[in-house]
């Protein structure tokens, strides 16, 4: 399953979800991807070398190893669109963002149910496990959902998207005092951002933030234009641009966990 999904476990109640860093096609998939599909653009590049800082808070990291073109990991599986009357992307995506078709023919539906069983399932349910060890470990589970896009695509949003979107599924998904925290630390960096903006949290977010059971779900969508060298091919690594995004990004969790912790030992 290591080729579906990577789990590395920690010591802490953070949980972070990382469903489309993933570049890899089984041959089948890539077999009826175009040319354009190939490139698999809409990808969340390099989350782990971003997200690195975090070993301070020994979390532990469930990571997609295969591109979201093969299955959305962040839809609904029922196939239920999260932003109705907006544009977005299918649970078995079509298109890219940018609305380029990347099949030389698109999966019909007994695919896309085969997709879910051997490649979006293995991913939930190592994911499912892991938050359920948390709440076990330490009574609750904070969960980072993990995520970046480009800054300007017209076709899912107008004009440059805020460097950093927070998402708690409208003030659902986690407890106010944790998306307060979070957006606290966020406003005190030097990056343009929203909470519950276009980016409201996907099917990760909405599924398993269950604050009534424990769990906090937050996302966190990112403009790539904040740690590439540039948005686009090869999508390179920027340290030293992203340096300070990641100190913002350290100072967002450790405010949430500690909302968090307080909350939980408050409750029990």
């Amino acid at each position: 399953m290591t080729d579906i999904v990577s789990v590395t476990r920690g010591s802490s109640p953070l949980v972070l979800s990382m469903p489309h860093p993933g570049t890899g096609l089984p041959a089948e998939v890539a077999a009826q991807l175009n040319a354009r599909g190939k490139l698999v653009e809409d990808t969340d590049w390099h989350m782990r070398q971003l997200y690195a800082f975090a070993e301070r808070f020994q979390p532990t990291i469930v990571e997609a190893q295969l591109s979201r073109f093969v299955i959305d990991l962040n839809r609904d599986p029922a196939g239920v669109s999260l932003y109705p009357g907006q544009a977005t992307t299918e649970l078995v995506p079509t298109t890219t963002f940018d609305g380029a078709p990347i099949w030389q023919a698109a999966p019909d539906e007994a695919e896309i149910a085969r997709r879910r069983k051997a490649y979006f399932q293995p991913y939930h349910d190592a994911l499912a496990a892991e938050i359920a060890h948390a709440k076990a470990q330490h009574g609750f589970c904070l969960l980072w959902d993990c995520h970046s896009i480009k800054s300007v695509i017209p076709r899912l949003f107008p004009g440059t998207l805020p460097t950093l979107n927070l998402g708690t599924n409208s003030s659902a998904s986690a407890a106010p005092t944790i998306e307060a925290a979070a957006t606290a630390a966020m406003a005190g960096g030097a990056f343009t951002n929203v909470v519950n903006g276009r980016f409201k949290g996907g099917w990760i977010t909405r599924h398993y933030g269950q604050p009534a059971e424990h769990v906090h779900a937050l996302q966190m969508e990112i403009a790539l234009s904040a740690y590439l060298e540039d948005e686009a091919t090869p999508w390179a690594f920027a340290p030293g641009k992203a340096a300070s995004l990641q100190a913002t990004l350290s100072a967002m969790i450790e405010a949430a966990l500690a909302a968090a912790t307080h909350i939980e030992r408050t409750k029990s």
